[in-house]
């Protein structure tokens, strides 16, 4: 299949010296360089990280407004920031 590419000056003159002392084709290099792309690329995503699943039975907690998770949090910090009193016996 023939197509057309765009490439910078420089890279272009890189890549037809480096083609020519390797005694391939500029063709024969860029399919090279393609199929190491397509290669390494397929390589990372057959190696991505999975996460397991570690979810637990349990019910969700459902609010429907919206504002009763910053009540949540807030009541939350205010637990965690606030040192209980000792009862005096």
């Amino acid at each position: 299949m023939k197509t057309t590419i765009e490439l910078s000056d420089v890279l272009f003159q890189s890549a037809k010296a480096h083609a020519q002392q390797r005694k391939t084709t500029l063709r024969a290099l860029i399919e090279e360089g393609l199929e190491q792309v397509l290669h390494s690329h397929q390589n990372q995503k057959a190696n991505a990280f999975e996460l397991k699943d570690a979810s637990v039975r349990g019910k969700a907690l459902r609010l429907s407004d919206p504002n009763a998770w910053q009540q949540l949090e807030q009541d939350h910090v205010l637990a965690r920031t606030l040192k209980p009193v000792a009862k005096r016996p």
